[in-house]
């Protein structure tokens, strides 16, 4: 997302322009639990397909984590979702509005942090914050206030009147997240928000996430971070040319690539090349090959009677529990020469 996309979305509707009644309110919006329903989603670039018939809900008041390879379509998804694209098909609800239909409604309700911070340098936090709320339709004093109050929040009190251009990458971030909520959205849409932070900076703005989690905001995260998904969200759905390819806890995605994983470490190169089909990881480096397992040792006894029936090619193996790697890597696999949506 660019920053001018980010700052467009943020600067919602000011109260009084464009409203409704109550009653035509409550008639627009959809009841359920749901906080984000997608139905048959479908947008095609020229004649490329980008998102295939797309289904996916979304909890109220959780963590949700969209996985996939570059070009599987998960920022188109966002886009779609935060109504800065319009589908070719389907429909989508975000806090119970359609995001065609009632597009100013769905943009009211929701915050979304792009991959790169929109953050002035020339301001400071606070003015930084204070702009966005001012945007955002709220009063001087009131946007004086809610700048102060998310300063506090994100830790940022005692940096709020340097530049932002002397904040750290995850001081950055924070101060970005904080701009999206100047106004209290119901649900917060982070497209890949930890690119590029460092291991501290990221440890923190997952204690964020986790916060507004707690505080029932819905938070729908895209990352290129396996292990990111792994801590924050309830719910993973990893998407591959379009489309939801699987989906549910980290645990129960675990066990669709069996339970653990067996490491074994090849004699030479021919033996990795003959096994490296039936591996769901690949070091050609070390000459080690991933292997999935239930973990049982009757099972890896059989593993290593078929795969070395002469007991030549394995040299050692290690057993370990599967990771969300191991998910991602079984259910993303294409052949070489097949092409990745974009």
């Amino acid at each position: 997302m660019r920053p001018t996309t980010e700052a467009t979305t943020r600067a919602t509707t000011p109260p009084g322009r464009g409203a409704t009644t109550p009653a035509a309110a409550t008639t627009d919006r959809a009841s359920g639990e749901s906080a984000v329903e997608a139905v048959g989603l479908r947008k095609t670039y020229g004649t490329l397909p980008v998102l295939d018939s797309l289904d996916l809900r979304v909890e109220r008041g959780t963590v949700f984590a969209l996985l996939g390879p570059n070009g599987a379509g998960k920022t188109t998804t966002v886009r779609v979702l935060t109504t800065l694209t319009r589908p070719d098909a389907g429909h989508a609800r975000v806090a119970g509005y359609d995001v065609v239909a009632h597009r100013s409604k769905v943009r009211r309700s929701i915050s979304l942090t792009g991959q790169f911070a929109a953050v002035d340098d020339t301001q400071t936090g606070y003015e930084n914050l204070r702009m966005a709320a001012r945007l955002s339709g709220l009063s001087r004093r009131a946007a004086d206030r809610r700048a102060t109050e998310l300063l506090e929040r994100f830790a940022l009190a005692e940096a709020g009147r340097r530049l932002a251009k002397t904040y750290s990458g995850g001081m950055r971030r924070r101060l970005d997240l904080a701009a999206g909520l100047v106004r209290d959205a119901e649900v917060i849409f982070l497209d890949e928000p930890t690119t590029g932070l460092d291991p501290r900076s990221r440890q923190e703005l997952w204690q964020t996430v986790r916060e507004l989690s707690a505080g029932g905001t819905t938070v729908f995260l895209t990352t290129q971070y396996l292990e990111e998904a792994d801590r924050l969200a309830g719910h993973i759905a990893v998407m591959d040319s379009g489309r939801i390819v699987a989906e549910g806890t980290a645990d129960a995605l675990k066990s669709r690539v069996a339970g653990h994983r067996l490491d074994l470490v090849l004699a030479d190169e021919r033996a990795y090349l003959r096994l490296s089909g039936r591996a769901v990881h690949h070091s050609p480096e070390t000459l080690t090959l991933g292997v999935p397992t239930d973990g049982s040792a009757a099972h890896v006894r059989a593993l290593l009677d078929e795969l070395d029936p002469e007991r030549t090619d394995v040299t050692r193996f290690t057993l370990h529990t599967a990771t969300l790697d191991d998910v991602f890597l079984t259910l993303t696999a294409r052949a070489p020469e097949e092409p990745a949506h974009v």
